[in-house]
């Protein structure tokens, strides 16, 4: 009898364990995604939003921050950690984020597509250009629909 009630308190042990989510690649809109995030890349954990990694990266000229489709965001390395620069940057591009978890907002390198509206874009004479209302804007231009959205109306 004491054997078997080993061979019990055994078997208990081994099935109170089972395997995870498989945490691999993925594919979004063709492009392979890995769902793994280490050191830098994991986010800054004073200013992430569970679910929403933001790093800090340095970013061309004029950009304070850039909404992923992957789900992170990334933030200029030159804003003060802690300011009010630093919190509009992030609830601007949580928006974004938010609206491209919901279906809202996608984009490639070839567009941008908004409530089902797709916008071309292209890089023109080294410029990220979108193109609107007959004419081409550089990207982050505040009269986008989507800038607005984020700006909670106000370009």
């Amino acid at each position: 009898m004491l054997l078997v009630d080993q061979l019990l308190k055994q078997k208990n042990k081994i099935m109170g364990f089972k395997l995870g989510k498989n945490r691999g690649n993925h594919a979004v809109a063709g492009e392979i995604k890995n769902k793994m995030r280490f050191g830098k890349q994991a986010g800054d954990s004073n200013i992430s939003v569970p679910g929403t990694p933001v790093i800090r990266v340095p970013l061309e000229k004029g950009i304070m921050g850039e909404a992923n489709m992957d789900g992170s965001i990334y933030i200029s390395d030159k804003i003060v950690p802690g300011s009010q620069e630093e919190r509009q940057v992030i609830m601007h591009e949580m928006r974004h984020a938010t609206d491209m978890k919901i279906g809202k907002l996608e984009y490639s390198d070839d567009y941008i597509k908004y409530n089902g509206e797709v916008f071309p874009r292209e890089t023109i004479k080294g410029m990220d250009m979108i193109f609107i209302d007959g004419e081409w804007k550089e990207a982050g231009h505040t009269d986008f629909p989507w800038e607005l959205d984020a700006n909670n109306g106000e370009g």
